[in-house]
């Protein structure tokens, strides 16, 4: 261990791995730069974790095949396993097991929303307050929800549905649902399509979903009318973890080819009036964190699919001129959060 028990430092990143059933805390490096850092130390949290988020209050919520574990990030210690109410089948691992994938957490950090997948059948999101630790409500959603996100207000959570083309929108209170397609490219093909949704950010100037689709196309959805309106994207490659970094550039991962004509690996940092400087990754990555200050990007290495590396991508996103940085990490590193 690099840091004593009970002082893991701010910026410390925190990433899910879904080829150990561990959490990892990794020290970023000097001043964030991946220049120098490693892993603090592992905690393990449950099979196959996928998404994980963090609250105010130093606790972590780790979406995992088994339920959703609790981690306290300041003692690196896991308090609680959450099991799940959805019955998903075997606990398993790989790229379609039951069990939770997106986690997001209430604005004000009173419930916990986590899309369990349900292999080959609609799936479902739970509830979980925080206080308690007990699932308080479940909501049916579309196939395999890979995201998970909250409206800026708390009224409604989102999910992504992969595999039906979908978000749902969840209605916090009464758990009242509705779906709304977002297939920018259709829905031929239905289960061996490609070209699904992914990962979703809420912008939150007006609320609406950004869905990033192969790098060609940024589906924009507003969930109080379901309307889709496309944008134009450059990099040209299949595309899955996105975020907001806080002046509202959105940082879109490209996992690499999945047709002849397409690009490698990327990461897209897209401005708010749609400007797009595409940064080439080396090998296939999953997800993407940025630093509280937004001038760092941290990018899984890990991968749903076939095709890995343990570790994450560090990107200057005020040096345009700078190389990324390759940090050892984890074990097929998927959702990752800085702490």
């Amino acid at each position: 261990s690099r840091a004593p028990s009970g002082r893991t430092p701010d910026g410390t990143l925190l990433v899910a791995d879904f080829g150990s059933d561990t959490v990892t805390f990794v020290d970023p490096g000097r001043d964030g730069s991946g220049k120098g850092g490693a892993p603090i130390a592992s905690v393990k949290v449950g099979t196959a974790p996928y998404g994980l988020v963090v609250g105010e209050d130093g606790r972590a919520w780790v979406a995992t095949a088994e339920g959703v574990a609790v981690v306290d990030t300041e003692q690196r210690t896991r308090p609680a396993l959450i099991p799940y109410e959805t019955e998903s089948g075997p606990v398993t691992t790989g790229e379609y097991r039951g069990g939770g994938m997106g986690i997001a957490l209430a604005p004000d950090g009173s419930h916990v929303y986590v899309g369990v997948n349900v292999p080959g059948e609609d799936g479902t999101v739970e509830v979980i307050d925080t206080a308690t630790r007990e699932v308080t409500g479940t909501a049916p959603v579309g196939m395999r929800p890979f995201d998970v996100d909250v409206s800026p207000d708390g009224r409604e959570a989102y999910a992504t549905d992969h595999d039906s083309f979908d978000v749902t929108a969840v209605d916090a209170d009464t758990l009242k649902t509705r779906r709304m397609e977002v297939a920018p490219y259709g829905t031929e093909g239905g289960l061996g399509s490609w070209l699904k949704p992914h990962y979703a950010v809420v912008r939150p100037a007006d609320g609406k979903l950004l869905l990033p689709f192969e790098g060609e196309r940024l589906a924009v959805l507003d969930p109080r009318t379901g309307k889709v309106t496309i944008e134009r994207m450059t990099a040209n490659t299949h595309q899955h973890g996105a975020a907001l970094a806080p002046d509202g550039t959105l940082l879109v991962v490209g996992t690499g080819p999945i047709g002849s004509g397409d690009e490698d690996p990327s990461l897209t940092v897209r401005a708010p009036g749609g400007a797009e400087r595409v940064v080439p990754l080396d090998g296939p990555h999953e997800d993407v964190a940025v630093s509280a200050d937004g001038r760092t990007a941290y990018v899984t290495g890990g991968f749903t699919r076939d095709g890995y590396w343990n570790g994450i991508t560090v990107v200057d996103l005020a040096d345009e001129e700078s190389e990324p940085v390759r940090l050892t990490a984890g074990n097929r590193p998927l959702g990752i959060a800085v702490l």
